[in-house]
């Protein structure tokens, strides 16, 4: 946190900050669109941040800037009814004002000042962060007593109820509860978690592929009902109860995009599983392996891939050969792909994605090499 963050929120509102709460985006390693099937998912908090500045009210209001959109702000009272406003962004924090008051909670008003590094429109859950980090916030202002666990449970629900997206819980979920140096592997169905040690030696390559990414909600959802659809067919409730066998008896009585859906989401679920076995024992063959399985299902089974996406995968599997295992990550159709190699191989994606990807498709990538963070935290100023 910068002096010059604090020395904004003094300017802007005329008084000091009581605290700062911070939570971080994530990666994927492995485990796409199997969170809201209820199956596994393996993702790791990013050394990227959304932190926000914080200040209790009398007066009912809550009042937020953000240091990424200068010039715009939001502001409504917690004694009328939640309901979009103005500003995307502040959406998400009216998002959570909602979820919290549905749940019978009295909050505070407050004074808010946002400002993340988080990468956004690169799948990297931007929105997760800001979810959580607010979640925070309002936990300490206004004594919530709540858990990093059911902050991320409501920053989902802000995103399902208020933001009209249906995603799972993996997103919020590595925000609020993850540790540094870890992978978190989460089982969606039972919400249990076990951290995973990242060898030291393996750094977290993500390439942002900036191809306008519009993650089209019905694109989204309607991959959803197409999971939904074939999981009531097989007659379990959701996907993650379903195999392989189950499905094979099924086939027939599902279209051709239900099963292709269903396909992906139950292999992915062992995937995940291989995956975590092959970081422990340091396999990168193993990983190579799982994650360029793990791909061409999301090209080939869920048709979430774009040309851009496939392309960059191609060339940084190409540079790394062995030593790296490579995949599309996050939402789909645009956005990021994540490279798992040593540290000193790092140079080999840079030079191939410098030399190959803007030629071939006419969009500049950006690389950033992450270490594993540290989810939710909370501090609070002395007065």
């Amino acid at each position: 946190m910068s002096q010059a963050f604090i020395n904004t929120f003094q300017q802007l509102y005329a008084a000091q900050p009581e605290g700062l709460s911070s939570a971080p985006g994530r990666v994927n390693l492995i485990g796409e669109f199997t969170d809201y099937n209820l199956g596994y998912v393996f993702p790791a908090a990013l050394n990227f941040r959304t932190q926000v500045l914080f200040r209790a009210r009398t007066d009912q209001q809550i009042v937020v800037h953000s240091q990424n959109y200068p010039g715009e702000s939001d502001r409504f009272s917690l004694q009328a009814p939640m309901t979009p406003g103005p500003s995307q962004w502040g959406n998400y924090i009216r998002a959570m004002v909602y979820v919290l008051q549905q749940a019978g909670f009295t909050l505070t008003g407050a004074d808010l000042l946002i400002d993340s590094d988080v990468p956004q429109g690169a799948g990297l859950s931007s929105s997760a962060a800001l979810e959580v980090a607010i979640g925070g916030a309002f936990n300490q202002l206004s004594g919530l007593a709540l858990t990093p666990a059911q902050i991320a449970l409501f920053g989902q629900q802000a995103e399902n109820q208020f933001m009209n997206c249906q995603c799972g819980i993996m997103d919020q979920m590595i925000s609020a509860q993850a540790t540094a140096g870890h992978a978190l592997l989460l089982d969606c169905a039972t919400l249990a978690t076990r951290a995973v040690a990242i060898p030291p030696e393996l750094a977290l390559v993500i390439v942002n592929s900036n191809y306008p990414r519009k993650l089209v909600d019905s694109e989204y959802n309607g991959r959803r009902q197409d999971c939904e659809q074939a999981a009531a067919i097989m007659g379990v409730s959701t996907l993650r109860d379903a195999s392989m066998d189950l499905l094979q008896q099924h086939k027939n009585a599902m279209t051709a995009q239900q099963y292709k859906r269903a396909h992906h989401v139950i292999s992915e679920n062992a995937r995940v599983l291989a995956t975590v076995d092959a970081l422990q024992q340091s396999d990168m063959t193993q990983l190579r392996l799982l994650m360029q399985a793990s791909h061409q299902s999301l090209r080939d089974d869920f048709e979430v891939t774009v040309p851009a996406t496939d392309g960059l995968v191609e060339i940084c599997q190409t540079a790394l050969g062995s030593k790296g295992a490579v995949r599309m990550t996050g939402g789909g159709f645009g956005g990021a792909i994540i490279c798992l190699c040593a540290q000193q191989d790092v140079v080999l994606v840079e030079q191939a994605v410098a030399a190959h990807y803007q030629a071939r498709f006419g969009l500049k990538a950006d690389v950033y090499v992450c270490q594993a963070g540290a989810g939710l935290t909370v501090q609070t100023f002395a007065a």
